[in-house]
């Protein structure tokens, strides 16, 4: 499933919304989520679940929920 996301890199994105959210929720001070995000999918150790029509991101305490068909970030959260 890592490799899905990865080949299709190019095609992950978020909304206005979805990038004031994810700054919010994760502490944020860059105004580029996306790159953020893509360099926590690419890290090997990052682990990838499919569930429904979402995949979710967990690296270290962070996860990432991602559409599966459209490749837009919806949220991240810092896990306690």
């Amino acid at each position: 499933m890592k490799d899905e996301i990865l080949k299709n890199k190019e095609k992950i994105h978020t909304t206005e919304l979805g990038i004031k959210r994810v700054k919010k929720n994760l502490l944020l001070k860059t105004d580029d989520v996306v790159m953020y995000c893509i360099k926590l999918i690419e890290n090997e150790n990052s682990v990838v679940v499919k569930k429904g029509k979402n995949y979710y991101i967990n690296y270290d305490n962070i996860e990432i929920t991602l559409n599966a068909s459209s490749f837009t970030i919806i949220t991240a959260h810092i896990k306690s």
